[in-house]
């Protein structure tokens, strides 16, 4: 049987790999995606994006899909609030309307994206377990149900595990000592009315020193909260999260003197709990030119979520490498070493951004120094 060949396969269709995907469709490249889920709706997608002015917002004019993306926009959902762990109320930024940073709830502008896509762009449960470079640039892609395909230029959209990065890199994801248990409050306003109340009708920050919750309010009225805790790697290799009472109970153990308004972020979450690790690669990360395959979104540049950046720099990666390719037809090369000068000290210095909140955030001081970053910030 012939193996099946694509001239660009993008491997990863969150966000960054399928703005790429439109991006390229715009300019008249046709891709293919290859995405690890069974199907669009096999899991969900997340909470709230901040989309920004400078990032997200000329991705998606790029893509030709601001307009779209304006009608999904959470009204309000701009407004911030700092609290300490007594609950005191030390920040309170409303939205205005004038930010410039509006909140879309992620599955929905994955639904965009997805949308403007041609029928069959996306090859669903296509697992990829590893890629080997074949002459002239071009890459065999092996998938988990032993079938593979060739391409001439592979993207690596694969996230922080990705399976493409080894061709250009022996960098790994460290955890940065921070770890996240998350939890929800659906139909907040009726059946958690205390909570709606604390959170507001956008982001919302108790932040003590090593922990904290941070939450912000979604489209459908519910609540997405995470619970900050500043831990060993291993800390929650003993918790068993599949035991709802035991998860909570362990969690709030760090909470014991935190007033009880916050306490009931976790204590009255329905369903289940969901612990994470945040991981991130190191600061500065880079690669040699490889022909014939580059690497975009947090396959490229994994880094904490304290800068809120992730989401908006896989988007412009997207749109920025999509737009370099078109700008240099027939020289695949030229295209992708001028979209990696730009992309190394661009993901550089959010990653700096990003381990700098994190210390803000759940410092000894805290609340205090994001107080002061955010009276810095005007």
């Amino acid at each position: 049987m012939t193996t099946p060949h694509h001239p660009v396969a993008i491997v990863g269709g969150g966000l960054g790999g399928l703005t790429l995907a439109r991006v390229l469709h715009v300019n008249g490249v046709e891709a293919a995606v290859l995405d690890l889920d069974a199907s669009p709706a096999a899991r969900t997608q997340g909470g709230m994006l901040d989309i920004h002015d400078d990032s997200g917002q000329p991705a998606l004019r790029a893509a030709g899909l601001y307009e779209e993306f304006r009608a999904l926009v959470n009204p309000g959902g701009e407004s911030t609030r700092v609290l300490d762990k007594t609950g005191t109320v030390l920040l309170d930024d409303p939205d205005d309307g004038t930010g410039g940073r509006p909140e879309v709830d992620r599955g929905q502008l994955r639904d965009l994206l997805l949308g403007s896509l041609p029928e069959g762009t996306v090859r669903w449960g296509a697992k990829v377990t590893g890629a080997r470079p074949l002459d002239g640039g071009r890459h065999e892609v092996t998938l988990a149900d032993g079938t593979s395909f060739t391409t001439d230029l592979l993207i690596g959209a694969d996230g922080a595990w990705s399976r493409i990065r080894p061709l250009l890199s022996d960098a790994k994801p460290a955890y940065v000592g921070i770890s996240f248990v998350e939890v929800d409050l659906p139909d907040a306003d009726v059946r958690h009315p205390v909570s709606a109340e604390v959170v507001g009708g956008g982001m919302m920050m108790a932040l003590g020193a090593g922990k904290g919750f941070l939450a912000h309010r979604e489209t459908d009225g519910s609540l997405h909260i995470y619970v900050a805790l500043a831990v060993p790697e291993d800390a929650f290799d003993g918790v068993d999260f599949t035991d709802i009472a035991a998860g909570k109970a362990y969690t709030l153990e760090h909470f014991a003197d935190w007033d009880k308004s916050l306490r009931a972020l976790l204590a009255d979450a329905d369903g289940p709990l969901t612990p994470r690790q945040i991981h991130a690669l190191p600061i500065g990360h880079r690669w040699e030119r490889v022909p014939g395959v580059t690497l975009l979104g947090d396959a490229a540049h994994l880094m904490s979520p304290f800068a809120g950046v992730g989401a908006n720099l896989a988007m412009f990666d997207g749109a920025e490498l999509g737009e370099a390719l078109a700008a240099h037809p027939g020289d695949t090369e030229a295209a992708l070493a001028a979209y990696e000068e730009k992309l190394f000290p661009r993901s550089e210095e959010a990653a700096e951004e990003s381990a700098a909140n994190g210390i803000l955030m759940f410092g000894e001081d805290a609340p205090q120094g994001m107080l002061d970053f955010f009276a810095s910030m005007g």
